[in-house]
């Protein structure tokens, strides 16, 4: 499950980004000190920083220049700031992206996937090789004894996220999301005609896969 910590001293914007990102599959820690959000920032494992600028105990630059001593997660910052120089500011410290309150919802968690997308784990090799099939990342394409697979722009796309993510749970809500978009979260069906029939195209047995795995209630994980 995709993680991120809100961090904002308004109980009621917290609670409404809460609501909406626990609604659309993520797992959400809030904080509402710059203090607090450098603790759980240390705890758990994030894939996103929602934050404010203007906390109780500290510039919110002060937090992203905390967290950029130990750590490249995706920081979205949502502030009442607008001047250029202080978005600069924040841009500069280590930022990912700038959302000025007030915003719109679908824009803010917009920006919050395309940030987290842009700090997804790449393989260290541009190819990932399985007993039974490649994939060329920087290509594009995919290859079995020696032959290239034709995949659809649709089928890449989804392979291509796992494969970014090899070894790992992608949850239904982030695969529909990355490769269908937000309107099509609640479409699981897509994903399982789609995985049925990367599997035929690319498992030796696809009753039996050994490489794009099924876990139950959750998502997928493509394991080389």
């Amino acid at each position: 499950m995709t993680a991120v910590l809100v961090v904002d001293d308004d109980p009621a914007l917290v609670r409404a980004l809460g609501i909406n990102l626990r609604a659309r599959g993520y797992e959400v820690h809030a904080a509402g000190t710059g203090a607090g959000a450098l603790r759980l920032a240390a705890a758990h494992p994030l894939d996103a920083v929602v934050l404010d600028l203007g906390l109780p105990d500290m510039d919110g630059s002060e937090v992203i220049a905390g967290l950029r001593g130990w750590t490249d997660v995706p920081i979205v910052v949502l502030s009442a700031r607008e001047q250029s120089g202080q978005k600069v500011a924040a841009l500069d410290a280590g930022a990912d992206d700038y959302v000025v309150k007030p915003f719109g919802m679908d824009e803010l968690l917009a920006r919050l996937r395309a940030a987290i997308r842009r700090g997804a784990p790449v393989p260290a090799e541009p190819t990932i090789a399985t007993e039974d099939f490649t994939i060329d990342l920087s290509a594009g394409r995919v290859t079995r004894d020696g032959a290239d697979v034709k995949l659809t722009p649709t089928e890449w796309h989804l392979l291509e996220v796992l494969a970014r993510h090899a070894g790992r749970v992608v949850d239904h809500g982030r695969l529909l999301t990355e490769v269908w978009g937000p309107a099509y979260q609640e479409q699981t069906n897509y994903l399982r005609v789609y995985m049925a029939t990367l599997r035929r195209k690319l498992e030796p047995d696809a009753a039996n896969p050994r490489h794009l795995l099924t876990e139950a209630g959750r998502g997928y994980r493509f394991e080389p």
